[in-house]
């Protein structure tokens, strides 16, 4: 459904995508992750047609995203990171002006799409006026007003609850058993987790691809210790400087040590002890999507 072939942009000559290649399928779900400035939305600007890419090729449902067609508008939708509606224009006017932008449609039609979404309390509110879960609604219902088989949804989720979270996850799972394809771009570990798919972008180049299982499995060359600790500067800036110690990631006051295989456990718990007042307890532990995520970030300082 979507094929990409060394798909790059620069700005001033510096790559901010580069030569990126992936393979999507119809029904998918498939994520894209990496840290802030990673090419994410540079990514899925090029794929919309609203940037040129200044190397590569990229195919999405057949169409060729050079070619600017007609065709192509037609076969996708784009939810932005930012609301992109007009603020001052009621729910139904805004979902009429988009729609008409690529086909005609009855107010009845236009009715049942807000009714689909939830919005139809809300018709002749102004669309400013909606909450942050609401205006996402709207916008993703904008985005399917002409029934896209690709839908581009960058960062849908950004500063929603979780429950408002939940409910939209719901209907992109319903999206994708209606046969469209969703391309995704998320900082929320736990919606990665949902993806079919995931890849990390780090300064534009693919470090990792995958199923999320698969990613998190990345990690198994090294073994994972957890110990409940608060937080202790001396500790972690020991454990960081130690060549053994991979990676040390606190989450409350459980923090989680990556090291080399050949580090015993025995090793790790001298290392520790003069910054502890009990004796050091560590526990077996599994990487997750975060553990994965920091540590593909980090490799590039390294």
């Amino acid at each position: 459904m979507i094929e990409f072939t060394n798909l790059t942009k620069k700005f001033a000559d510096t790559p901010v995508v580069d030569t990126l290649n992936l393979s999507i399928k119809k029904g998918e779900i498939f994520g894209l992750l990496g840290p802030n400035a990673a090419g994410k939305t540079t990514t899925i600007r090029m794929l919309c047609n609203l940037l040129q890419p200044t190397e590569g090729e990229a195919f999405i449902a057949g169409e060729s995203i050079l070619e600017n067609s007609d065709a192509l508008k037609h076969k996708i939708g784009y939810v932005a990171q930012y609301f992109g509606l007009y603020n001052e224009l009621s729910v139904y006017d805004n979902l009429e002006f988009y729609t008409k932008l690529y086909r005609d449609a009855s107010k009845e039609e236009l009715l049942q799409l807000l009714e689909k979404y939830a919005l139809l309390p809300f018709q002749d509110a102004a669309a400013g006026s909606l909450s942050g879960g609401y205006k996402r609604r709207l916008s993703l219902c904008c985005a399917l007003s002409h029934d896209p088989d690709v839908l581009f949804l960058d960062e849908p989720t950004a500063g929603i609850d979780p429950v408002t979270r939940k409910a939209l996850w719901d209907t992109f799972y319903e999206l994708t058993q209606e046969g469209k394809t969703l391309f995704v771009t998320t900082h929320y570990m736990e919606e990665a987790q949902r993806c079919n798919r995931i890849a990390f972008l780090n300064h534009g180049k693919k470090v990792i691809e995958g199923t999320p299982r698969e990613v998190t499995h990345s990690l198994n060359e090294y073994t994972l210790y957890k110990n409940r600790q608060n937080f202790a500067h001396a500790l972690l800036k020991e454990l960081n400087a130690n060549e053994n110690i991979y990676l040390t990631n606190l989450f409350g006051d459980e923090l989680r040590i990556f090291v080399k295989k050949n580090f015993t456990e025995d090793a790790l718990k001298a290392l520790m002890q003069p910054f502890i007042k009990e004796s050091v307890h560590l526990e077996d532990a599994q990487a997750n999507l975060e553990d994965v995520f920091i540590a593909l970030t980090q490799e590039e300082g390294r």
